[in-house]
């Protein structure tokens, strides 16, 4: 009887972490699309605002680079809210929209230095917490084992 107890409390904290972790990987994505649809709206609003370093490898005109990073940040909003349903299909888009978040950050190291690595790591973060989370397990009790020989 008290091993049937302790699964099925182990089972219910397990349950318990990994709908924290889809909940904090859905707002971690939202915050970050959000900040990346404002981020995108200021490259093409403005293109003065972002200052270029000289002597990157990858250069790229800003008005464009706005729009690559206004659409990413409209997707990953729109995947973050199919995460707070708890949606498979919102899974794994977002860790494939984070990643592809990662890698403009990345490539845009020289514009934002600062902000690009801590868009990076954020993004890590929110990889991390979709990869990890697993809440579509059983939530069905398992059985009480008899013990052998009786």
């Amino acid at each position: 009887m008290t091993t049937s107890h302790t699964t099925q409390t182990t089972h219910a904290r397990k349950q318990q972490w990994a709908g924290g972790l889809m909940l904090f990987g859905a707002v971690m994505l939202m915050v970050a699309g959000v900040i990346d649809i404002f981020r995108g709206i200021m490259g093409i609003a403005k293109d003065d605002v972002f200052v270029a370093a000289n002597g990157y490898v990858f250069r790229f005109d800003l008005t464009g680079w706005g729009w690559v990073t206004l659409v990413l940040g409209a997707v990953a909003v729109v995947v973050s809210m199919g995460l707070f349903q708890g949606a498979m299909w919102a899974r794994i888009s977002g860790i494939v929209i984070a990643g592809l978040i990662i890698i403009a950050n990345f490539l845009s190291l020289p514009y934002a230095p600062l902000w690009s690595t801590l868009m990076m790591a954020f993004s890590g973060v929110v990889i991390w917490a979709l990869c990890v989370a697993q809440p579509r397990e059983s939530t069905a009790p398992t059985p009480p084992r008899t013990p052998t020989g009786v």
